[in-house]
């Protein structure tokens, strides 16, 4: 079994470069279906998720080609086939498949999608979309049966800006019939990715981005082109661990605007940093402030950077608060902290942080989600000791040449067997 192995306690210096978005590429890859002969993706991340989504592209009779980080998909000869559990299980994004597969073909069968174990994440909302298209959505056991005579364009509004559903219902409505309207749509960057990708085909959106989003489906689509926006979620763990441990420490190639609610914390708890275009330069932060902190659905504080800033009020001189929105399970990170020496609590969906604490090495922590792996290799980077991670597929999920990166600006870290 692999395990990652940090030795902690060395700043780091130099320029990490950010890869294209996970979030963006795992809904990409599925939307290309909707294009009848080839589109093409460029700067995709080369992670554990992607390797998962070609292998139900060839599943589904597609045929690609990779260039570096650019993915030339052919759909020409694409068959319906039913979307196996142990593919579907590896990744919560596998559930992108029904939205395109349902616009296409009218019938998808795919088992419930899985993912990191981070609280209750109901599809309920895809479901009521599919539904509201004029979709029959029949669950047998572990197996959605989605099926259709047409699809017809309606008004849809979700109880909650869902990304996931936002996405999924999007590309189910490129091949409705007339106009659909979503209201409360998610406002994430990743859905304007999809969206110019879409647009690129031929199909007319509007409003991506905004809360309301309006598209008229019913033309064939084809020749898609588009690049996967920067990682904004890998964009702001690197520029916290800049905060935690570094000494001008450049995060190149993101794009400000998408992670200025991390900005913002990170001013409020004293760190300082330079603005370039596309680049931010940052260094240790002498002195940490407490604070409170909300996850928000964007453009406010994101919840998979909540972890990753955890460990930065570890180091803080006070008490902190983060009250988490979004996902119930989302503290599991901050009580394997504990075993670093980390004082952390929580009850419901608050945690209290209580610093300043020097973290020290622990060996064979197991990972338990993606972004909680990233939040324990920040604070194996700056505890006294070495600290091995178990289960480090969670973390290669997300995070491209995540030890190369590392390595490059001063880190010690490497993957042992």
């Amino acid at each position: 079994m692999s395990k990652l192995k940090i030795e902690g306690g060395n700043l780091l210096t130099g320029t990490i470069n950010i890869s294209g978005a996970k979030n963006s590429a795992v809904a990409l890859l599925p939307a290309s279906l909707l294009c009848f002969t080839k589109s093409k993706i460029y700067k995709v991340p080369k992670i554990r998720d992607i390797e998962y989504l070609l292998k139900i592209l060839k599943i589904l009779n597609c045929t690609y080609e990779i260039n570096n980080d650019e993915i030339e998909i052919n759909t020409k000869n694409l068959k319906n086939a039913p979307i196996p559990e142990e593919l579907s299980e590896q990744m919560r994004a596998s559930y992108y498949f029904m939205g395109t597969l349902l616009g296409r073909f009218k019938h998808v069968e795919i088992s419930f999608p899985g993912g990191c174990n981070i609280g209750a994440r109901p599809i309920d909302l895809h479901i009521k979309g599919f539904e509201a298209l004029g979709a029959t959505v029949t669950k047998i056991k572990n197996k959605y049966i989605i099926d259709a005579k047409e699809l017809i364009g309606t008004r849809i509004y979700l109880d909650f800006a869902s990304v996931g559903a936002t996405i999924n219902i999007m590309l189910a409505s490129t091949y409705a019939k007339g106009e659909t309207i979503i209201e409360n749509a998610a406002r994430e960057p990743e859905i304007v990715n999809v969206a110019s990708y879409l647009i690129s085909m031929g199909c007319k959106i509007t409003g991506a981005g905004t809360s309301t989003i309006i598209i008229e489906g019913g033309k064939k689509l084809d020749n898609g082109v588009t690049e996967v926006f920067p990682d904004r979620i890998e964009a702001a763990t690197y520029v916290i661990l800049g905060a935690l441990i570094g000494k001008d420490l450049h995060i190149k190639g993101l794009i400000k605007d998408h992670i200025n609610a991390v900005l913002i914390k990170l001013k409020d708890v004293g760190a300082s940093f330079t603005v370039n275009p596309g680049e931010i330069i940052i260094s240790k932060c002498e002195e940490v402030l407490p604070t409170k902190l909300v996850t928000q659905v964007y453009p406010g504080f994101p919840t998979d950077a909540q972890q990753p800033f955890t460990v930065l009020l570890t180091q803080a001189n006070g008490t902190s608060t983060i009250t988490e929105n979004i996902y119930e399970s989302r503290f599991v990170s901050a009580n394997l902290l504990k075993q670093m020496g980390a004082k952390t609590k929580s009850q419901k969906n608050i945690l209290t942080i209580k610093g300043k604490t020097p973290l020290k090495g622990a060996k064979n922590i197991e990972v338990p989600d993606l972004r909680g792996g990233a939040a324990l290799v920040l604070a194996a980077l700056i505890a006294k000791g070495t600290t091995t991670l178990t289960n480090i597929s969670l973390i290669l999920r997300g995070y491209e040449d995540i030890v190369e990166k590392l390595t490059n600006v001063g880190a010690k870290i490497e993957i042992i067997e």
